[in-house]
């Protein structure tokens, strides 16, 4: 499991599941006297930038009610979300500038005419193979005719979940989710997992929930459904009759699911068990067989879901072949339609809009740029980091590490609900994580990847199998721990448990999150937070089950554990009170892992900022005060405005808080905002010093 800072804006094909499962630390290893040497020096030739965007902010809102607002309303009202966005801001701002810069990129390799098999002719050739829209138009749905004679040459449902994971090397897989992982009770190895999976909208609720929005939903995806099968030559009536079908056995499907707060539970997700027994447990399944045509042939597997296999298992033998094959057909052609003629993008914008809001289509450039980044993820990046990561960012970056690295190990000692026996358990941990900056020490080797310049769909199926190989290559192997989970341009940072690492890729080293000319206010509250935060996920509810090796062990002692079970409880219940929308909430139980990151990291950023010279010092900077400053550069790094559609697929769906509350759930439970912003009893974000709940 792999605990993010954010929810990505872009997905990368094929990111191994256990990178998805769970992503973000840090490992200390400067020395304090280096501590105060990292304020930016400024000079007559490098005079001082502000870093703070005054005709943002709203001052009629005072500090203490809404921070969020104060820093960000001016420009919230003044803000027109374009139509090809579902949101805007800081995240956005900064994916805007790399998009740029690949685009630059992906242009010039597509114009080099390089050398077959290096990296400029692969992300080259990619991006003019999708952007050659003659050719793919010519094409049709003729990509899909290998498939769609294997799925109508099927004889049972069982044959169907086989082809289905043989497939999967190719990513047109819907009900076969499988990878191989860092085995979570044994860190040193990889195991064979397996999850639940196999529905079309975004999580099992949206099937079972009735309010207005949701069935808006449902009716737009069984319509998407519908078109797809037209596309692919059906009349209306049968289009619209296995459109329901599929459907409903989807419905079928999601009521096998856990919820998403269920799956946040490590334990409940770790259930290894031999092939034979599940052979034996599932017998419908012919279990050996369909692990062997995913590509495998483990002596043992996790199931992590193991309700969902109990389903399938009933459902192969009650739900017709024609119904999953239908089934098959459709999920065929979503998982394939980026990469096919307009009427196939069509249809699937129709339906993703009904989720973010979106009214217009981001163009075809930035569509190819983003398959292109997620297939070749790591020849893009090479390509990224060498225009675009100096390698002093890299050096500010480890010091800033470092030193909240040394704050939290002091905030551990300073705990005085912690015995002393579980805080040299919790330094441990500390002390042996691992951490990752800018771009991973050696690069995938992609040159026996054939990509051409004139079949779009071709190259998208090498380069999945390329990467798919990749994750297959792992079985029997001891575990790789330089591995990266995301790719170097990325705009995110991840925790992984198991592998006790703290990773921050280059791409999310921007302003506003990281500047090398800010002073340390700034960079301490921005991306020192993101550090913080990511340290903390080590320590988080679910961090927190992790030992110091990777191991799903326990290492809290029983007083400990339950006391902080109970400051977690508070926090669930803090989150709980937020309004999203009209009556919608913030799911506390679902964002607790991010709200204890985001509430451990602020403390965490400030104790280092303190360390700083200009922490320790008092002089103002363009009015303001250095911890004023560092708040708002904390804050200043969260700006975002959403369609009121993506905010409710967010509420549902993400374990992150919206962002208004990401500042100030934070920011209320921590005393030193009181002092720099004066917030007084009666304000909305005050509480009793007694109620201020920063855990760590």
């Amino acid at each position: 499991m792999i605990l993010a800072l954010y929810q990505p804006l872009t997905s990368h094909t094929h990111l191994s599941y256990f990178f998805m499962r769970y992503l973000s630390y840090p490992l200390l290893c400067f020395a304090l006297a280096l501590v105060s040497g990292c304020a930016q020096k400024q000079t007559a030739e490098t005079p001082a930038r502000a870093f703070i965007a005054r005709e943002n902010m709203d001052t009629t809102i005072a500090p203490g009610d809404d921070f969020f607002t104060y820093v960000h309303g001016t420009w919230i009202k003044k803000t027109e979300i374009p139509g090809t966005e579902g949101s805007v801001g800081s995240f956005v701002d900064i994916y805007n500038t790399t998009k740029a810069n690949l685009r630059n990129i992906l242009e010039q390799a597509a114009k080099a005419n390089a050398k077959q098999g290096t990296i400029e002719q692969q992300v080259g050739d990619m991006y003019t193979s999708g952007m050659d829209t003659v050719a793919i138009e010519k094409l049709g749905k003729a990509p899909l005719e290998p498939y769609l004679a294997k799925i109508a040459a099927l004889t049972t449902p069982v044959a169907a979940l086989q082809y289905d994971a043989s497939v999967a090397k190719d990513g047109f897989n819907e009900l076969t989710a499988a990878d191989i992982s860092v085995d979570d009770k044994r860190s040193s190895q990889y195991v064979v997992a397996l999850y639940q999976t196999g529905l079309g909208l975004p999580d099992r609720d949206y099937y079972f929930n009735t309010d207005p929005a949701t069935l808006g939903i449902v009716a737009a995806y069984k319509q998407y459904t519908k078109t797809n099968f037209t596309l692919l030559g059906e009349d209306p009536a049968t289009a619209a009759k296995n459109a329901e079908l599929v459907y409903a056995l989807e419905k079928e499907i999601a009521a096998s699911h856990r919820t998403k707060v269920e799956r946040r539970n490590p334990e409940l997700n770790y259930n290894k068990m031999a092939v034979a027994d599940a052979a034996k447990k599932w017998a419908n399944l012919d279990f050996a067989t369909l692990l062997k045509s995913f590509g495998v042939q483990p002596d043992s597997v996790n199931v992590c879901q193991p309700d969902f296999y109990t389903k399938l298992n009933t459902l192969v033998k009650t739900v017709p072949l024609t119904t999953w094959q239908a089934y098959l057909r459709h999920n065929l052609t979503k998982n394939a339609s980026k990469y096919l003629s307009k009427d196939f993008v069509d249809a699937t914008f129709n339906y993703a809009k009904t989720l973010s809001g979106q009214t217009e289509m981001r163009p075809r450039w930035e569509r190819v740029y983003r398959v292109t980044d997620g297939l070749l993820g790591d020849p893009l990046s090479q390509l990224y980091v060498q225009k675009h990561f100096t390698p002093e960012a890299k050096t500010r970056m480890d010091a800033l590490v470092a030193n909240l690295a040394t704050a939290f190990e002091k905030r551990i000692e300073m705990l005085t609900w912690m015995s002393d026996s579980t805080k040299t358990e919790a330094k441990a941990k500390l002390s042996t994580i691992i951490r990752k900056i800018g771009y991973p020490e050696t690069w995938r080797d992609f040159t026996q990847v054939v990509v051409t310049k004139d079949n779009y769909l071709n190259n998208a199926v090498a380069c999945t199998e390329a990467n798919f190989a990749f994750m297959l290559s792992h079985q029997g192997k001891p575990v790789d721990k330089k591995e990266w989970g995301l790719t170097a341009s990325t705009i995110n940072a991840y925790y992984n448990p198991t592998i006790n690492e703290i990773v921050f890729p280059a791409g999310i080293l921007q302003f506003p999150m990281f500047d090398l000319q800010a002073d340390d206010a700034i960079n301490y509250g921005a991306i020192g937070l993101v550090i913080g935060h990511e340290i903390t996920h080590g320590f988080d509810d679910q961090g927190a089950q992790y030992n110091k090796e990777g191991n799903l062990k326990n290492w809290w002692g029983k007083s400990d554990k339950e006391k902080f079970k109970a400051k977690g409880e508070k926090v669930v219940k803090q989150y709980n009170a937020y309004t999203v929308l009209d009556t919608m909430h913030v799911n506390g139980a679902l964002t607790l892992g991010e709200n204890m990151a985001d509430v451990g990291g602020l403390a965490i950023a400030y104790d280092a900022f303190k360390l700083t010279a200009q922490g320790q010092s008092t002089e103002k900077i363009d009015g303001f005060t250095p911890d004023q400053r560092f708040f708002l550069g904390f804050a200043g790094a969260w700006k975002d405005k959403k369609r009121v559609e993506s905010q409710r697929q967010q509420v549902l769906t993400d374990p992150h808080s919206p962002a208004q509350y990401r500042v100030n759930g934070p920011l209320s439970n921590f005393t030193p905002f009181y002092t720099a912003f004066n917030v007084k009893e009666g304000q909305k974000l005050w509480k009793p010093e007694s109620e201020r709940e920063t855990i760590w």
